[in-house]
């Protein structure tokens, strides 16, 4: 009876594992024409304390010049001196299901001389997609979260202060069409990570879930699925069904290396064959003692004595005992670093380590190096 329940108890452990790998499937990718567009436009910030372009700036003067001449008043650019205004460029990203009179963040940055934008106001920007037609227009306040200040050759700056941000400070004019489905007969689901083998297990938890064969696995990315007839007046509803189907993903074997921060990053479960890796450190220095040669008898040699400065160097030579690892063939790159951790080897040597277990062909996984 014990064993019975000692047998069942770790079969729900293993569920339980099994099913904490398992995700859904609208975390590791989206359907096909789900994208969102970027905006651009071209913008004057005004109401800047002295702090916007120069006059040597020819773009902001004529800005300022073709913004009072729709209000009718007649300004020649070169007769504009204020450094209260600053050209800037507007920037945002329009969701793909965007429709008229929503807001979005904007993100405005100076692209004149201005030394910050803090206290100034976008006036209205229109912003433009790839295609040059307008789909939001942008306007109000900044919001910079730095500043910066010069006196008499003194600075004092904190951030970026010649870029802001506008949170909901554009207004949505038109909306992107999306048709998501294949003429209303299919949908194709795009893995972020291209792989076969999740592409296969994704289109096998479709068909299992939905009781049907509506998924195949098209390529190593895209997974078709055909919409039934029932369901093509409420494809909404559908869609939600598919993406909280849920997968277990296949990993590749991964090890990242960022050098310029000493980062290692390596699932724990990547495997090294049996390797014997040996680490030591040599420490030259060189030490120069100064000295000084004083004759004797100064009065005997005669003229022309004098002291003399010495230099006596010599080098020192300090190897530490080398530290042997043997890694047998079940261990993991988790194991190997905490052996070396355990032994207090810094994080340079480690990533030294990691690459020449990779030149020896031992790592069995991609070695990214950033």
């Amino acid at each position: 009876m014990l064993r019975a329940l000692l047998l069942g108890a770790c079969m729900a452990v293993a569920g339980l594992a099994g099913a904490a790998d398992a995700i859904r499937i609208k975390d590791i990718g989206k359907i096909a024409g789900w994208r969102e567009n970027a905006l651009t436009g071209y913008g004057l910030v005004t109401g800047l304390a002295g702090t916007g372009d120069s006059s040597r700036n020819k773009a902001t003067r004529q800005s300022i010049a073709n913004m009072l001449s729709r209000f009718d008043m007649t300004v020649v650019a070169d007769d504009v001196q204020s450094r209260n205004a600053a050209a800037v460029m507007v920037t945002a990203s329009l969701s793909p299901f965007a429709r008229p009179g929503d807001a979005l963040d904007v993100t405005v940055t100076s692209v004149g001389d201005a030394r910050s934008l803090v206290g100034g106001t976008l006036i209205l920007a229109p912003l433009k997609a790839a295609n040059g037609q307008v789909y939001a227009l942008a306007q109000g306040p900044l919001s910079v979260g730095g500043y910066k200040y010069d006196m008499n050759g003194n600075v004092v700056q904190k951030n970026h202060p010649t870029v802001a941000a506008i949170p909901g400070g554009a207004t949505v004019e038109q909306g992107v069409a999306n048709d998501v489905s294949n003429n209303g007969q299919s949908v194709t689901f795009v893995l972020a990570e291209p792989d076969y083998t999740t592409a296969s297990r994704v289109a096998a938890a479709i068909n299992s879930t939905l009781g049907v064969n509506l998924a195949l696995a098209q390529d190593a990315s895209g997974i078709e699925i055909s919409i039934p007839e029932a369901r093509r007046a409420r494809l909404t509803d559908f869609l939600t069904a598919v993406e909280n189907v849920y997968v277990e993903p296949d990993r590749r074997a991964k090890v990242v290396i960022n050098e310029r921060t000493g980062t290692v990053v390596a699932g724990g479960d990547v495997r090294i064959s049996k390797v014997a890796v040996s680490q030591g450190d040599l420490k030259v220095s060189i030490v120069t003692d100064n000295t000084v040669s004083q004759p004797l008898l100064v009065s005997q040699t005669g003229a022309g004595v004098r002291s003399v400065r010495v230099a006596n160097s010599r080098v020192d030579v300090d190897e530490q005992d080398e530290t042997g690892f043997v890694a047998a063939g079940s261990n993991t790159v988790a194991d190997l670093v905490q052996s070396l951790t355990r032994v207090k080897t810094n994080t340079r040597d480690i990533i030294s380590i990691l690459r020449a277990v990779k030149a020896a062909g031992a790592l069995h996984a991609e070695l990214v190096v950033q």
